[in-house]
This record gives structure tokens, sequence and C-alpha cells, in this order.
């Protein structure tokens, strides 16, 4: 086994999905299959370990669709729906386990899951089948094995949100930042220079809580990205419409995309 950092896109897509329910525009129409976007969510593999970040309401099918059989820890950004409403499905990972299954997550953000999944987080949940959280407060850097993990805040909406960098021995840097308007100073000096960034790119027109196609151009510019994905993709971005306008170094991401960050110089 050689070791390498490898990102698999589980979903690219914003809050509704695209298709969108009812829509009949060119992007839900399309047979592209790389038009078709689940709620945003990633996959992190090294050879010691496997990361989810967050658990959206596609889960099942995502993890269906990469035949995923082992989780070691869950990392949340933040609390919206759209993130965390597949938490259900997490006790198929549960299942095989002895110990509770780790999950990483702001104080806000562990308040929402623990308000919504009560059950979960009770003491009284003593049967095998069912999800078993290990709550962990992001505070600061951690690590699984060899890969340190760096919490990093955004403005996005009015809830506690963060992205992630990842950085593994003898791989490129790569960072994940589904949802976000604004990155303060602190988010900006960790970024500068960073190998591979992922970044929202929700539509063309602005958005209040939201990078726009612009904006999230912009902020590759000024943290110098090597590499940029776009993802967390409205209905508005159409994939070869709005791959065809980009800089070479920027690509739309798609369902299903694996990224393999191992340095091959």
């Amino acid at each position: 086994m050689t070791d390498d950092l490898t990102l698999t896109f589980l979903g690219t897509g914003t809050s509704t999905g695209i298709p969108v329910i009812g829509c009949e525009c060119e992007t839900c129409r399309s047979t592209d299959p790389r038009n078709t976007r689940t709620r945003s969510s990633i996959l992190i593999e090294t050879p010691e370990t496997t990361l989810l970040v967050d658990s959206g309401p596609d889960l099942r099918q995502q993890a269906l669709r990469e035949n995923i059989r082992r989780i070691d820890a869950v990392l949340y950004t933040h609390g919206h729906l759209d993130h965390v409403t597949g938490f259900d499905d997490l006790r198929a990972f549960c299942w095989h386990r002895d110990a509770p299954l780790p999950m990483h997550a702001t104080t806000e953000c562990m308040a929402t899951l623990r308000s919504m999944f009560a059950w979960a987080f009770s003491s009284a949940n003593t049967y095998r089948g069912y999800v078993k959280p290990d709550p962990r407060l992001i505070e600061g850097p951690f690590t699984y094995g060899r890969l340190k993990i760096t919490p990093l805040p955004v403005q996005h909406a009015s809830v506690e949100t963060v992205g992630f960098l990842f950085e593994y021995p003898g791989c490129k840097s790569a960072a994940y930042f589904p949802d976000a308007k604004a990155f303060p100073p602190v988010t900006l000096a960790a970024l500068k220079d960073v190998d591979v960034l992922v970044i929202d790119s929700l539509q063309p027109t602005p958005h209040a809580t939201h990078f726009s196609n612009e904006e999230a151009l912009a902020m590759i510019g000024e943290v110098k990205a090597r590499e940029a994905w776009l993802i967390h993709l409205g209905h508005q971005n159409e994939h070869m419409t709005l791959e065809s306008t980009l800089p070479r170094h920027v690509k739309v991401a798609y369902d299903g995309l694996k990224l393999s960050l191992a340095r091959t110089t």
C-alpha cells in the first residue's frame, strides 16, 4: 500500500440537489451525469483512516454508489439540514464497531446534533443497531494517524461554520469549504499557497450567504491555490458551460470524482 491522501466527492450540489424538484431548466434536464448533484459531502482516505465530512440527506445513496464499508469518524462543517440529516444512516458504520463513532463539530453544531438526534446521545441508547456517537468538540487542529486536520472558521449565514485543511506527509495539502461567504484573516493566512482548494461556488449572481462564481474565483486567486475545484453548485451552473469559462487550474467538481493527492515529483 502506497502512502496517499484521497478525496472523493460524494456530493457537489447545493441544498436542493440537482435536478431541482419541478424544474425544467437546462441543467435539471441535462443528460450529462456531471449535472446530477447530490448534497455536498466528501470522503477523505489515507492508508490509516477513512473520514466522512458531513452526513447530508443523500448519504445512503452516496455510500452505496461508492461502496463505502467503513468510516472512522465524521467531521461536521455546520448544522444546516443539508449537512446533517443523513445522521441516522451512520448506523451502518456503527454496527461492526465496538467503540462509539467519533463526531467532530463546533459547539453550536454539536448542540444542533444533540437536539435533532437526542435519542442517539441519550444514555438509554444501548441497542447495538443504533448510531453511537462519540462527540468531540472542535477546539483546534487534531490528527488521525499521520493526517493533520485544521478546522478554519468562515462566514456563512448566522451559524458557526468551519472548513477543514488536510495535511498528510508526502501529499498535497487540501482544503474543503462547502459553505462560505467570506474568509476571516486567520483562514486566509492558513490557506496561503494551498495545493488544492475545494470551494463553494453557488451561482453566477451574488448570494447573501454563499460565494458566487466570481467571488469563488477571487478567493482562489487571493490565497494563490495551485488547483481548485468548485462545489455546492446550484442549477444555475451547468457543468460544461461553467467549466468553459474557468482558468486552467480551476475545475468543476462532480459526484463520484476521486482526487489522488500523492505528490508525483
